[in-house]
């Protein structure tokens, strides 16, 4: 986790309801990486007001080079492994492949459509073309040769992608609930008012009217998916 707001949401419900064991990285509370990757099986990054590009001069509490250093470390290690947002483009640098710019910022719930590539990944080749989705973004991941785009919006050519079986990168937020929206909605003003204006940005109303429950749906689904790889 980079930012106390930036929470895990529905991730942690699932992971609570199925009593599995978890442990945190609060990088915003000065914690450090694991020395080892052996007491754990599952790596989910977080998202984050950052970008790969932010420097330590800019975000005290955030060292890209040592996060991507040790999400290189899982990936050597047959781990799996879930980016959400900046988590994605963290894992994309890990892997050789440089973040970029959406060409849309995206604040709100917009619908997603699934590739043709979706249709033979053998989890996302269940749920309907196109769904409802969470955005908080204004980049997105990287790709290397041998990834797979499994799904893109209006505002942003890359929502899912798929590095390898066990490894994928969401630039959507699939984890959004209310309560973790209202962190979002409380400690991003700023970015709110700045960006009212644009066209996939939706307001503090519509952001607190959204039912998120069907979004988590599909997540626990993907993640029972992965558990069982």
């Amino acid at each position: 986790m980079h930012e106390s707001f930036e929470a895990p949401g529905a991730i942690l419900t699932w992971a609570e309801k199925n009593a599995m064991p978890v442990s945190f990285t609060k990088l915003y509370e000065g914690n450090t990486f694991p020395d080892t990757t052996d007491d754990f099986d599952f790596l989910i990054v977080m998202g984050g007001p950052q970008s790969p590009a932010t420097t330590i001069q800019e975000c005290p509490h955030f060292d890209a080079k040592k996060e991507i250093a040790f999400i290189k470390r899982a990936i050597e290690a047959d781990k799996k492994l879930l980016g959400v947002c900046l988590g994605a483009q963290l894992i994309g640098e890990a892997l050789g492949a440089t973040f970029d710019h959406s060409p849309n910022r995206e604040i709100g719930v917009f619908p997603i459509q699934f590739t043709e590539d979706a249709q033979h990944d053998s989890f996302f080749s269940s749920l309907p073309d196109t769904i409802p989705m969470g955005h908080w973004h204004g980049d997105m991941p990287g790709l290397t040769e041998v990834a797979q785009i499994l799904a893109f919006s209006e505002g942003c050519p890359r929502q899912i992608v798929k590095y390898s079986p066990k490894i994928y990168g969401f630039q959507c937020h699939f984890e959004f609930t209310l309560d973790a929206i209202e962190g979002m909605i409380v400690n991003s003003q700023d970015e709110l008012h700045k960006y009212a204006n644009l066209p996939y940005v939706q307001d503090e109303e519509t952001l607190r009217s959204q039912n998120y429950s069907q979004i988590n749906a599909w997540l626990f689904k993907f993640l029972e998916y992965m558990k069982d790889l």
